[in-house]
């Protein structure tokens, strides 16, 4: 399978700049595949699960909170806040997180308020289940 350049960018770091066969990305529009040979094209990307595959290993998932990727000239860049390994969840702590999201929706709250609160609930959760997919 051929490759790709991709850069994996988080806010506080680089998650992953390297080599890559496949990319999936959580977009607004549901799961976005990226190979070598792409068409140039830009998303936002959503709170979620992305998959990538490192040539001659095993799909690797991580946890992403929002941002963007841009594919252009068979080089794949993409800017998210938070970018997480399963084995570097902290399960109590997103556990906490969801908690906390899920009792501020039952208050009311402006659009904007309610709006922030559903995105940290999806974040705890996408959190949770990307940490299950881990066995310690």
């Amino acid at each position: 399978m051929r490759s790709f350049k991709v850069h994996i960018l988080a806010a506080s770091h680089t998650f992953y700049d390297g080599e890559c066969e496949s990319l999936i990305v959580p977009t607004p529009e549901g799961q976005y595949g990226i190979q070598a040979g792409h068409s140039n094209a830009i998303s936002a990307v959503i709170p979620g699960k992305m998959l990538y595959r490192i040539p001659g290993e095993e799909t690797k998932i991580a946890a992403v909170s929002s941002g963007m990727v841009k594919v252009e000239n068979n080089e794949v860049l993409v800017l998210v806040d938070s970018a997480e390994r399963p084995e570097d969840i902290d399960r109590n702590r997103a556990e906490a997180a969801r908690i906390r999201a899920a009792e501020r929706l039952q208050h009311k709250q402006s659009m904007h308020e309610y709006y922030q609160t559903k995105i940290a609930l999806d974040r705890a959760m996408q959190r949770l289940q990307t940490a299950a997919k881990y066995k310690r």
